[in-house]
């Protein structure tokens, strides 16, 4: 569904109110911003209940308790005898605009705060849980922690040394990783560590706090974090620098790649420093600046990030390739076609690139399409790869991390292989 721009005005306004002014007003920028698009709120989720005594007022369960105690309150109605508090009937009044875009349920459980605005929870069924513990490291490697600061706050990193380096100049991967994960979990989800063994190169995991966002996503949607030497991307960009400074790092083989709010970032840290980076990497992630709040992140989600909605990508691009599962539910897969088409156009002799596509598939695992893209002279430019049957997962990736799909094919390796290829 097309959000229109008055809506987009309106649910900033509510987004605002729900965090400072109060909950009726909320309610009310919501309710106008939900019959713009002409959409009829639920009657009984419009007005908030009158005053109640505090001593008669239940404290509003954990979204987990809230909604594990869901059916049960369908199945007796006296649970229900306590009305919600105004703070929890504008919340509730907030999930309902949510549920009618086709966000799926969990989706700002938090609250509409747009600082800690938290993208779906993607565990699909039967997918794997966040790794509990790190994995084992080889003789003679490192995984070791580092803090790096500026302007725009704190963020921690776990680097990755193999055993191979013995002080020689080797490439840079920074790794993003996707909403709850962290270092630990992305790193054993995408076995990169264990191809930087294979292939002697250096891996920094740059880790998002729980302050930022209340679920350690990547804030890609917000506008200072799309801008160079602001917010988020200074901060990645410094770690690149800091690991930079500390280790021979071959500075033209430095190189970023994400997953879902992750891989947004990746772009975004891409576009903004290509002196910095050689090529990007993105896994179910979205096109560079394809939200600027809340609700146009929703939309870019939900319908795919149209080209009209986002912000230019500067010119002087650099590479990119690009998985997406064709039934990927979290974020559009027609976000991977947008964003290979932003990546290549903006690249030097972009517009008159050459696609060829070919067909695949992985031993009982997906079939995927493979697009690449490239110069006359035949000069890499871009790879698409749509990975048929998969949802939004690493494709490739080890059941010992989070948010991954064995079935390949390895993104990890296709993605170091293209980094090789334009360096």
């Amino acid at each position: 569904m097309k959000l229109p721009l008055n809506m987009l005005a309106q649910m900033r306004a509510a987004t605002r109110n729900l965090m400072g002014s109060g909950p009726a007003a909320a309610t009310e920028a919501i309710q106008q911003a939900l019959s713009a698009a002409g959409l009829t709120p639920h009657a009984a989720s419009t007005q908030a209940p009158p005053p109640q005594p505090m001593r008669d007022i239940n404290p509003p369960p954990a979204p987990a308790q809230a909604r594990a105690a869901q059916p049960q309150a369908d199945a007796a109605p006296e649970a229900a005898s306590v009305p919600p508090t105004p703070a929890q009937a504008a919340q509730e009044f907030a999930q309902d605009f949510m549920a009618r875009l086709g966000v799926p349920a969990g989706l700002g459980q938090h609250s509409f705060d747009m600082p800690s605005f938290e993208l779906p929870n993607f565990h699909p069924p039967g997918f794997n849980a966040p790794a509990a513990t790190p994995a084992e490291i080889p003789a003679g490697a490192q995984f070791i922690d580092g803090v790096y600061r500026n302007h725009a706050g704190t963020r921690s990193y776990k680097l990755y040394i193999p055993s191979s380096y013995h002080g020689q100049a080797m490439p840079l991967i920074v790794m993003l990783h996707g909403c709850t994960q962290n270092p630990d979990d992305f790193a054993a989800g995408t076995q990169m560590n264990a191809l930087a063994e294979e292939k002697e190169c250096f891996v920094v995991y740059p880790a998002q706090t729980q302050g930022a966002n209340s679920s350690r996503c990547w804030n890609w949607f917000n506008a200072i974090d799309q801008q160079r030497d602001q917010g988020e991307p200074s901060l990645i960009a410094g770690i690149a620098r800091q690991v930079i400074d500390d280790y021979p790092v071959n500075e033209r083989e430095v190189f970023v790649a994400g997953l879902s709010a992750g891989g947004a970032m990746a772009v975004i840290v891409g576009t903004l420093y290509p002196e910095l980076f050689a090529a990007v990497g993105v896994h179910s992630g979205l096109p560079f600046a394809s939200a600027q709040d809340l609700p146009s992140a929703l939309a870019a989600m939900k319908g795919g990030a149209m080209p009209s909605a986002q912000r230019k990508a500067p010119a002087g691009g650099v590479p990119i390739i690009v998985f997406h599962g064709d039934r990927d539910t979290t974020v559009n897969p027609r976000n991977g076609d947008e964003l290979i088409a932003q990546g290549v156009r903006s690249q030097a002799g972009g517009k008159a690139a050459k696609a060829a596509s070919i067909d695949g598939s992985v031993p009982n695992g997906h079939r995927y399409t493979r697009t690449t893209h490239s110069q006359a002279d035949g000069s890499p430019l871009g790879e698409h790869w749509v990975i048929h049957g998969a949802g939004h997962a690493w494709s490739g990736g080890s059941n010992n991390g989070s948010y991954t799909d064995g079935k390949g094919p390895d993104a990890s390796r296709e993605m170091l292989r293209f980094f090789k290829t334009v360096s």
